[in-house]
């Protein structure tokens, strides 16, 4: 699966899917800022399992859109 990345300013959020206990998964988030610092990545997860990665997927991709859309520029 590739990468999906959003970015807002100098921040770049890479989301992707995880697989947890038994047959479930989880959304992660991978936010970076590009301030020509080395910066290391914050690791944001969904804090429900999902049943399938399609539906780990969307919710990464909400917490991906609720995190870029707090950040004020």
């Amino acid at each position: 699966m590739e990468d999906t990345i959003y970015t807002k300013g100098i921040y770049t959020a890479t989301i992707g899917v995880r697989a947890i206990d038994g047959d479930q998964f989880q959304g992660l988030v991978s936010l970076t800022r590009d301030d020509g610092e080395d910066a290391d990545a914050t690791l944001y997860e969904v804090e429900a399992a999902s049943g399938n990665e399609e539906e780990a997927l969307e919710e990464a991709r909400a917490l991906a859109h609720r995190i870029l859309g707090e950040i004020e520029l």
